[in-house]
């Protein structure tokens, strides 16, 4: 993988400057996913920067799962990330849990304990909520915040060995209920949960919270620059807090830089698995989900999403990236790569009446006219065949150059044909044209007769293949802005319920037959095309079957995105 390096950036510079002084020796950073759901298009970024980073500076990268919620947290989830993260084409040094530290993180907490630093609390999560106090008003001291040394140890064993009840008490930091920080005011370091976990089976009753583990993850691996989403800025004073508590043995750093926010794209876990769980999807990885694994099977390739990545850039804005700009990116990765042929969706039977029966004949057509090196194939003509039917217009408007009573078009690689009359049924539809053709105008011929100003794509009724095609809108109908408050990895706290469902684009899934070219008959999953008029097309893995080809829609063929110069 050609490994481009990142743009100029404020953390390249951090980089910089601490290997120049001396305060590290060598840069090692780290990908820490929660495993409660599938990566998504927003991960792209933060896998980008943490792996290119280290790679530009001879460092190395840990993937690390942050596994401190057994609750929503699976195996199908680790599985899948591994996956996605080799797909996009990195490599990582190491792989780790957050729960193999498990015991040690115990350890530093009872450390906390025995300093005077932590305390365990009786309070509901709602009642600590409300005595937390709000950004303008200082939080008040829980009732338990002075019990003894003594007795916090002793009550923290006895959840350890799991003497409680879930969510019968907590164990929080002490710091300062009265800081304009809201997340040093004596935040949750530990709950109670007895819960099976994925890794550590049932060996522990009470588990971490991210904030409390993440920084004991990082000194424990040495990691030197942590390296996260800019919702996390107002959590790094209580990360230091713990390394410094904790005495931890190293001492890395946290820096942000801004997440990417993807127009009508929601890339919140929990709304995402809302749509799995009721359907509004088939899937985490259904084309239509900003999910890696659902870019992967729309007909994304790596190298689009990491040079999309790429051009976002690091900075410290919270900027949103259009939708257009990701397309650009997958059509400039394609169109040099993928044959172009014809498909029709919609299909119109034209009976071309002056043709002779019983004849084929075999056209030659080049495979990508801007890249001579893919060469031709060969594709049947005959009597009949199709065309699509948004091509015909019975009474069409001015400047209207399709097929249309009395006029003429030419046929993609094949022959100038006029209609001459149209077939309906007893509803009055349009089911059937019949046309003649010129033979002096086939393709390639020569031919500089009469001109004609429509071209149009069309298969052999006789031997194309029926096809399933998929095409696809945004799944937001409208902007769908992330106000929700969700960040990787913290706990979330009560929420409305979610009202994005009410935005989603009733249209974002049409399913048409129709038929393509005989020789993409046998087509496998992720074979790619560009269908002539139509866009990128890109064979599903999940229904399609041998002989039977279901194409999604990758990407159209035209956008008003401009991509910026230089």
């Amino acid at each position: 993988m050609e490994n481009r390096g990142t743009p100029s950036n404020f953390i390249k510079n951090i980089i910089t400057e601490d290997l120049r002084s001396g305060k590290v020796k060598e840069v090692i950073t780290r990908f820490p996913p929660e495993p409660n759901g599938y990566l998504h298009i927003g991960h792209a970024k933060a896998i980008w920067i943490n792996f290119t980073l280290a790679d530009e500076f001879g460092g190395r990268t840990h993937m690390r799962f942050d596994d401190t919620n057994p609750v929503k947290e699976d195996l199908e989830y680790v599985n899948s990330i591994q996956e996605d993260v080799k797909w996009l084409g990195y490599e990582w040094e190491e792989l780790r849990f957050a729960s193999d530290y498990f015991g040690e993180m115990y350890e530093r907490a009872e450390l906390l304990i025995q300093k005077g630093k932590a305390y365990v609390d009786d309070l509901s999560a709602d009642q600590i909520r409300e005595l937390r106090g709000t950004l303008t008003e200082p939080g008040q001291d829980s009732p338990f915040r002075s019990r003894s040394i003594e007795e916090n140890l002793d009550l923290f064993r006895r959840m350890r060995a799991g003497e409680f009840k879930d969510g019968e008490k907590v164990l929080r930091a002490k710091i300062d209920m009265a800081s304009p920080n809201i997340n040093l005011r004596d935040p949750v370091i530990y709950r109670i949960t007895h819960s099976h976990h994925h890794n550590t089976g049932d060996a522990w009753c009470i588990y971490p919270m991210y904030t409390y583990a993440h920084p004991l993850e990082d000194a424990i691996e040495g990691i030197t620059h942590s390296l996260c989403s800019l919702e996390f800025e107002d959590q790094r004073p209580f990360y230091d807090w713990v390394v410094a508590e904790c005495e931890m043995p190293a001492s890395p750093h946290q820096y942000e830089f801004g997440r990417l926010n993807l127009a009508q794209t929601v890339t919140s876990k929990r709304k995402l698995k809302l749509l799995v769980d009721e359907g509004h999807v088939d899937g985490w990885d259904d084309p239509r989900m900003p999910t890696i694994s659902g870019l992967r099977r729309r007909g994304y390739t790596p190298e689009a999403i990491r040079n999309f990545v790429f051009e976002t850039g690091i900075s410290k804005s919270q900027g949103l990236v259009d939708l257009q700009m990701l397309e650009h990116f997958i059509r400039e990765d394609l169109k040099l790569t993928v044959p172009r042929t014809m498909a029709v969706l919609r299909p119109l039977k034209v009976v071309i009446t002056n043709y002779p029966e019983g004849q084929t004949e075999w056209l030659e057509a080049e495979n990508n006219s801007e890249n001579e090196e893919m060469g031709s194939r060969q594709i049947p003509f005959s009597r009949e065949i199709y065309i699509e039917r948004d091509d015909f217009m019975e009474n069409p408007p001015s400047k209207y150059f399709r097929l249309f009573p009395g006029n003429e078009v030419r046929l993609k690689h094949a022959y100038f044909i006029k209609c001459n009359e149209v077939i309906k049924d007893e509803n009055g539809e349009v089911v059937e044209l019949h046309c003649t053709y010129d033979p002096e105008t086939k393709s390639g011929s020569g031919f500089t007769g009469r001109k004609v100003k429509g071209t149009l794509h069309w298969v052999d009724a006789g031997q194309a293949a029926p096809a399933e095609f998929r095409l696809y809108e945004p799944l937001i109908a409208e902007e769908a802005a992330e106000t929700d408050g969700e960040v990787e990895g913290l706990e979330a706290a009560d929420k409305p319920e979610p009202t994005f469902l009410d935005q989603l684009n009733p249209k974002s899934l049409e399913i048409l037959h129709g038929f393509v070219e005989p020789g993409l008959k046998d087509s496998v999953p992720q074979d790619k095309y560009q269908f002539f008029r139509h866009g990128y097309f890109n064979v599903d893995s999940k229904y399609s079957e041998p002989g039977k080809p279901v194409f999604n829609l990758v990407v159209s063929l035209k956008s008003s995105y401009q991509p910026a110069k230089g």
